[in-house]
């Protein structure tokens, strides 16, 4: 397999926004968000988590397999229940989030847990940090990071922050800055940025791009609502306009978006080595125009896996 995703996979509830307010549940959870864009693109993909022995986890499961992501990397666990996200939207689409976690099982996967097999298949790994919230699944997540690093696995990192689910700014700020030193590939929002930014030394977005690189990051990308997607090596800076779209729902798209990216990136490694490409100014253009497009089909329906776009709707 190509792409190795871990982290949590978790219920999206999206509300109707009507009165009185019901909620539809959907498959979701940003790394597994991924795994999906990248199998629906043609890709091959694996997941790795922990899901609760319950209606939910299973529920995943099976939604995973159906569009083709391997499974054989996830484990289920009767000490927890399956992670839910009750999600409102505003008149533009954009998400009010509620989470029921902790407790959840995602939060139990353990260092022991994972199978080296996983990286010894697979050219990327990536991560979010919602994996990073608590000691023992943060602990986990930075030895998949140093097991994909031994098994010669490009790193990708989303920082996709829901601060709500941390105890304090402060640590999500460290434990998301430990994770930079060892990512390949940085995907950020102007938020994100900003968080980043008010709580480090570097001040300044270009002094903070620049710490980024020679923490050993080769890739950045800054997404910005609907302006043009920024992107940074150490070589050039660019940038790549949204497609103009109706909005219904934005859950996903963020998670198309790499998984548009990291796709689009393996296709390029299959001819090209890796220096190549963050040398290769319209190379890496192509990329991030690629993941601009999923990013945009995933806004235009609801809900998570079904937003996902397939190589037919691109």
């Amino acid at each position: 397999m190509s792409l190795l995703a871990f982290g949590e996979a978790l219920i999206d509830f999206l509300s109707n926004g009507d009165t009185p307010e019901t909620f539809t549940k959907y498959p979701g959870g940003a790394p597994a968000n991924v795994t999906v864009t990248y199998a629906k693109l043609g890709g091959k993909s694996a997941f790795c988590g922990m899901f609760g022995q319950d209606m939910f986890g299973d529920y995943l499961l099976h939604a995973l397999n159906e569009h083709k992501v391997n499974t054989d990397y996830c484990l289920q666990t009767a000490q927890a229940k399956t992670a839910l996200a009750f999600i409102s939207l505003d008149a533009s689409g954009e998400r009010r989030f509620n989470f029921y976690r902790p407790p959840a099982a995602d939060l139990l996967f353990k260092v022991e847990h994972f199978d080296t097999n996983a990286f010894i298949q697979s050219q990327l790994f990536h991560i979010c940090s919602n994996s990073l919230t608590e000691k023992n699944i943060y602990r986990s997540t930075l030895h998949g990071l140093t097991l994909a690093k031994t098994h010669q696995c490009l790193r990708s990192f989303d920082v996709n922050l829901r601060l709500n689910l941390w105890e304090n700014s402060t640590l999500a700020f460290e434990r998301i800055s430990q994770c930079i030193c060892h990512c390949d590939v940085l995907k950020l929002s102007q938020e994100e940025l900003d968080f980043l930014l008010s709580h480090s030394q570097e001040q300044h977005e270009s002094a903070f791009i620049d710490q980024c690189f020679k923490q050993g990051v080769s890739i950045i990308m800054i997404s910005n609502g609907h302006l043009p997607v920024r992107y940074y090596t150490a070589n050039f800076l660019g940038e790549c306009q949204i497609p103009t779209i109706k909005v219904v729902d934005t859950t996903a798209a963020g998670d198309a978006f790499v998984g548009g990216m990291l796709y689009q990136l393996n296709q390029y490694l299959i001819k090209h080595n890796f220096k190549e490409i963050i040398t290769d100014e319209t190379k890496l253009h192509s990329i991030v125009q690629f993941a601009t497009q999923c990013g945009a089909i995933a806004c235009t329906r609801k809900g998570a896996f079904p937003s996902l776009p397939s190589f037919a709707d691109l």
